[in-house]
């Protein structure tokens, strides 16, 4: 176990974030997750790196500041916080977002404040998120189990720790010979889709499948689609979700209409949100329903301004590494990568030609490219979607079919 987390530690560092000598390293993780946090500092040492920062993040602590204080007091707590991300984001560090999970931590937590307080801790990085969004900083995000993740995940199994490890190095192909060579042949496949798709210049997207949905939204006129690789302003790839099966857009935020039933569950802030669906009307949710976690959902869609509208759908096969494991992980960086799925918030400027010289309001006023200090992703693919492109031209491609892309586009 202890050389597999060595691997996948320097496959994150070298192969994901492309980590240079002499760069700094931010690292950030749950206290649950230290102990392999240390094993990424260690490797980083290894490498040459001196300046290494780790940022631990306590989720019972967190827990008990946002239940025990009002939300005045907890903007005064320096646990939420975070302008040392700033810091290391100006001075070049790579970041290593360590995700973990401690599902239903939150469920008796007021969702506004929850919600309230962490649009506050984002606001306190704005400036790495600034310039990651200008794809000036690497970063990467890797799951680390825990043991409260793993426990939700495969309940009853007394190793159940070590299993989801397992499945975590099998799905990252971290158990395999040569893991960055086929991690490089598995995002080449994905850009050779997402350049396919570039081509026919999709004006809407439909999408229908047996769990109810029946939903079409527009794409801007100059849009492109993109893959896990991403390539920053000096010219270094890095691999940003680890691991990543998708292929993505940002679409007209304005123009959402139907109704999408989420097909998976989705963790936010440790509250599991099951069964849901929401309705759209010109872009905008207008209602919504949840057979567990109704208030977390509806926290998310009113958590800022434009967090009712989409900045994000993105295709993702059901035969999958991912979906294959027929687990739920209750993580959305994997639950994610098994299905498709849409993202209430923030758009991604660089799905958009020339969107990186643009501004925000650029962007929203005149692309309709969604502006939100928010990113949830929700899960909305399953094993019948049908996905058709409408083009310019009105001819109807069919994009998938049976949750899989169609054979155009294989």
């Amino acid at each position: 176990m202890k050389e597999l987390q060595e691997k996948y530690a320097s496959v994150i560092l070298n192969s994901c974030l492309k980590l240079h000598k002499n760069q700094p390293l931010f690292i950030s993780a749950s206290t649950e997750a230290k102990e392999f946090a240390e094993t990424v500092k260690k490797t980083a040492e290894e490498m040459g790196i001196q300046d290494i920062y780790l940022d631990l993040i306590d989720p019972y602590l967190k827990h008990d500041l946002i239940l025990n204080n009002d939300l005045d007091t907890l903007k005064k707590h320096p646990y939420f916080n975070r302008t040392i991300w700033n810091e290391y984001a100006k001075k070049g560090a790579a970041f290593a977002m360590l995700a973990s999970e401690t599902p239903n931590l939150m469920n008796d937590i007021d969702q506004k404040k929850l919600s309230a307080i962490t649009m506050y801790a984002f606001e306190t990085r704005k400036e790495f998120d600034e310039l990651r969004e200008k794809m000036i900083t690497p970063w990467c995000i890797a799951a680390v189990p825990t043991k409260a993740w793993a426990e939700e995940v495969i309940p009853g199994n007394k190793d159940s720790l070590n299993e989801l490890w397992n499945q975590i190095f099998k799905i990252c192909m971290i158990t395999e010979d040569n893991p960055e060579e086929l991690w490089n042949q598995k995002i080449n496949r994905l850009s050779t889709i997402s350049d396919k798709l570039n081509t026919y210049r999709f004006k809407t997207l439909k999408y229908k499948n047996s769990l109810g949905t029946d939903f079409e939204i527009s794409l801007p006129e100059n849009h492109l689609w993109a893959s896990g690789r991403e390539i920053l302003e000096d010219g270094t790839e890095v691999l940003v979700n680890f691991p990543t099966e998708e292929i993505f857009t940002s679409p007209d935020c304005k123009s959402a209409n139907g109704i999408v039933y989420a097909s998976k569950p989705l963790c936010y802030q440790d509250n599991l949100i099951e069964n849901f669906w929401l309705r759209f009307q010109d872009g905008k949710v207008i209602d919504c329903g949840a057979e567990k976690g109704l208030e977390t959902l509806k926290s998310i869609i009113e958590s800022c301004e434009n967090s009712d509208m989409l900045g994000e759908v993105a295709l993702v096969e059901y035969d999958s590494p991912i979906s294959n494991s027929n687990i739920i992980f209750y993580e959305t960086l994997y639950d994610e990568n098994a299905s498709c799925h849409l993202a209430l918030g923030d758009s991604f400027p660089e799905c958009l030609q020339d969107g990186l010289v643009k501004t925000k309001d650029e962007l929203f006023n005149d692309y309709h490219l969604n502006k939100c200090r928010n990113h949830v992703d929700f899960m909305v693919g399953n094993k019948d979607t049908t996905i058709i492109g409408i083009t310019p031209d009105n001819e109807e491609i069919i994009i998938f079919k049976d949750g899989n892309f169609s054979s155009l586009f294989r």
